[in-house]
């Protein structure tokens, strides 16, 4: 695992991340950059340290293989914010921090009197970004939502799923509901310590996970807004108003490669032309040899639709007579925009993601091992990225937050322990 160095973008930067699963992908994104990211978790430990898979299959609330993966170069401490005393320590906490990312509930907070309008005034330089299902405020601010619930609701579910409509929509599964939220939130964040470069005044960000995922329904939205039309969702491509011939083949390997409409210039419509040729499978096409008309496609003219289900044929045939690999390595070298249909150990194993150095090494000291972590998808050598270390134990900084840096006496430590306030 690479040192992160002195200069990552966000040295320096301190943060106190509280709430749960919602949130947990920002602290992680900001954290990975260099940020020192304190992870307040009830002294029962954060609910994700229940989640399985488990390493080892043993259930233990520092094995949990969920919260490894979205926890990595984090610190953590426990606290009871229901206390008086958890409460005064939050904001002694407050004090030195740059940002705080809250996934709690709408309300929560301020309820608790640790809401943006009481904890500016006692830092008006702080950003706090608070990640809720439907924001702080509105008729549904209070509405229960998980992943699953939010991308169905947001718009996205309605374009994923099958040709078939008796078959129900789908969900995107890895979380894409929280993960897109985060990322909106992280965005904010960093945009919010810009600003307060050049001002130093701090913000209030109110993110937003319903309307987060509403505006990456791709052309959904938009294609009612503008035209009144809605779109259906179709197997393994864009939903599309009107419906498009089929995009993915299945492979003599039994792979799937997804290949859109397969030549999207004249160029590259004489090479496939060329291609299924040398494979005797040009005459399949019959007198639909010129170059597609798009404008025609788009518009459902007969003939173009007719052109592309012939193609789809003849795609189909070409992928049973080579392997994906193979298929994909020549049209890619054609200037075809094709892609495999990766499993997750196909994608870590792939010669280009080893290249660029994606798997990344992440020891275990506490259990003697190291185990491989999906990295990061940007490059930035003056300000690099890095994992700093593994996901953290339970409460494992409390020693170095409460004693060493907030200044707590040992003795009131322990009781403080023994009362279950951290």
């Amino acid at each position: 695992m690479e040192s992160r160095g002195d200069s990552s973008v966000l040295q320096g930067v301190r943060v106190l991340e509280i709430g749960g699963e919602l949130g947990a992908w920002c602290g992680k994104l900001i954290a990975d950059m260099g940020a020192t990211v304190i992870k307040i978790e009830p002294p029962e430990g954060d609910p994700t340290r229940a989640y399985e898979p488990f390493y080892e299959d043993q259930p233990d609330p520092n094995k949990s293989l969920y919260f490894w993966h979205y926890n990595t170069s984090k610190r953590s401490v426990t606290l009871d914010l229901l206390s008086d005393r958890g409460r005064d320590l939050f904001l002694n906490m407050v004090e030195s921090a740059d940002v705080i990312i809250d996934s709690l509930p709408a309300g929560c907070l301020s309820s608790l009197s640790l809401g943006y309008e009481q904890i500016k005034t006692l830092s008006p330089a702080i950003v706090m970004a608070q990640i809720t299902p439907f924001g702080q405020e509105g008729p549904f601010r209070d509405y229960a939502s998980a992943d699953l619930t939010a991308l169905a609701f947001g718009g996205p579910v309605w374009n994923c799923g099958y040709d078939d409509h008796s078959i129900p929509p789908i969900r995107g599964g890895g979380n894409q509901g929280y993960h897109t939220v985060c990322h909106y939130a992280a965005i904010g964040i960093m945009t919010a310590l810009v600003y307060r470069q050049f001002t130093g005044v701090g913000q209030h960000i109110d993110v937003n996970m319903h309307a987060a995922l509403n505006v990456t329904t791709e052309g959904a939205t938009y294609n009612w807004l503008v035209a009144g039309d809605t779109v259906q969702r179709q197997t393994g491509r864009h939903a599309s108003v009107t419906p498009t011939a089929p995009s993915q083949i299945l492979c003599r390997d039994g792979r799937y490669l997804n290949v859109g409409f397969p030549a999207r210039t004249e160029e590259q419509w004489f090479h496939l032309l060329a291609w299924l040729d040398e494979e005797g499978l040009v005459e399949s096409l019959g007198e639909y040899l010129d170059p597609p008309n798009w404008a025609a496609m788009r518009a459902g003219d007969p003939n173009a639709r007719e052109q592309q289900r012939r193609v789809a044929e003849a795609m189909q045939a070409l992928a049973m007579k080579t392997d994906s690999y193979d298929l994909f390595s020549r049209a890619q070298g054609l200037g075809f925009q094709w892609g495999i249909i990766y499993s997750p150990e196909d994608v870590l194993n792939d010669p280009h993601f080893q290249a660029r150095g994606f798997p990344t090494d992440v020891e275990h000291p506490e259990l003697d091992a190291s185990f491989v972590y999906p990295g990061a998808p940007y490059k930035l050598p003056a300000s690099p990225w890095a994992i700093q270390g593994r996901a953290p134990l339970l409460g494992e900084h409390n020693e170095q937050v409460y004693l060493e840096e907030l200044g707590i006496e040992a003795g009131e430590y322990e009781s403080l322990k023994s009362r279950g306030v951290i």
